[in-house]
């Protein structure tokens, strides 16, 4: 039996999702937006049959389809509350980074997900890379020995024409800046392998040549993992002339690994003490070339969720996963924001704390 699937806004990330539901073949039952030329545009570009409904209200698609699983891909300050009101609903979740724009909505999600048993995934669909895997997978088998230092680079730009696509984009309200919208993903990659608990960070955030948007265009930390490794994390989208790298380091004691390429998509070094495999051959065999930055980690992400949902256990990246990056980003911006360390872990703490901090 093949799932009940809805998807809420069909902007610029909801191709990849609609793909990926194709792909693991869901009953498509119902497209939202509030600009219905958006969903028009949908199902001609994807060949939709004229038998899925469309919408332009959420609650009163939730209310007639009662679909049983729906991909939240609207604008990132409204995530928090349709995640509830889809809980509410009895709807399984894939919510698109980040989870939400505060950590209270982050845990409200959680906390009721748990309480009706709604399997809730954060979109962090890099953690189903190759590379990224073959990583983890060396993390598990402690490869590494003792973990020193990772670095999280994400080297892009975004100019003016991609704000103007869409309104929200670089408000407080609504999105926040480069770490919160492009950089998250690797974010949470550097959390994921030096062990997710975070002792304290240190950031420093500016907006240097966006002066169109109120977030931050470059972000700058140290983090301090519980284990004793450290973490350095740089982000911006002001390279020139276009994106130029997304990549994560890992330094072990016994270990070096590089992931590269448009969206750590590449494994380019691999060197380990206990020589178990051959470095060429992982590089090879780890290769990944997606067309753009969203790579290919949707379908699989899908497919795990799927499962999560069938087999009623937990899915591979969960709503608490989406906090912890969020968490992270938010500790960046609050340090930097107030100039001095920050500890975790936050209790509360959202973008619209920083609502001035660039006027």
């Amino acid at each position: 039996m093949s799932l009940k699937y809805a998807i809420i806004g069909c902007g610029r990330i909801s191709p990849n999702h609609v793909a990926a539901a194709l792909e693991n073949n869901l009953e498509i039952v119902a497209l939202c937006d509030i600009e219905e030329s958006k969903l028009d545009s949908t199902i001609q570009n994807f060949n939709l049959s004229n038998g899925i409904k469309k919408y332009v209200d959420y609650i009163e698609m939730l209310d007639i389809e009662r679909p049983e699983l729906v991909a939240i891909c609207t604008e990132s300050g409204k995530h928090g509350q349709i995640a509830l009101d889809c809980i509410d609903a009895g709807a399984n979740l894939i919510i698109e980074k980040p989870i939400a724009l505060s950590l209270e909505e982050a845990d409200m999600i959680i906390k009721k997900a748990e309480e009706k048993n709604i399997k809730v995934s954060a979109c962090h669909q890099n953690r189903f890379n190759k590379s990224v895997q073959k990583i983890r997978e060396a993390i598990e088998e402690n490869r590494f020995g003792k973990l020193m230092h990772g670095t999280a680079h994400i080297r892009w730009n975004r100019g003016e024409d991609y704000y103007k696509q869409a309104s929200w984009r670089g408000t407080w309200e609504q999105d926040g800046g480069a770490l919160m919208n492009q950089c998250i993903h690797n974010i949470d990659l550097l959390r994921w392998m030096m062990g997710d608990e975070v002792i304290e960070v240190v950031g420093m955030t500016d907006n240097l040549i966006h002066d169109f948007i109120d977030a931050e265009d470059l972000g700058i930390a140290l983090v301090k993992f519980t284990n004793g490794s450290y973490g350095i994390i740089e982000g911006t989208t002001n390279i020139f002339p276009k994106n130029l790298e997304e990549t994560l380091y890992i330094f072990g004691e016994k270990g070096t690994v590089k992931a590269g390429g448009k969206s750590v998509n590449l494994i380019e070094e691999w060197q380990f003490a206990d020589n178990l495999d051959n470095p060429e051959e992982v590089k090879e065999k780890y290769h990944e070339n997606p067309p753009n930055v969203y790579g290919f980690g949707h379908n699989p992400l899908y497919a795990n969720v799927i499962d999560a949902i069938k087999n009623d256990k937990q899915p591979y990246v969960t709503a608490v996963d989406g906090r912890n990056a969020l968490e992270l980003v938010l500790a960046i911006y609050k340090s930097a924001s107030e100039g001095k360390i920050v500890k975790l872990p936050l209790d509360k703490c959202s973008t619209l704390d920083f609502k001035e901090r660039f006027k």
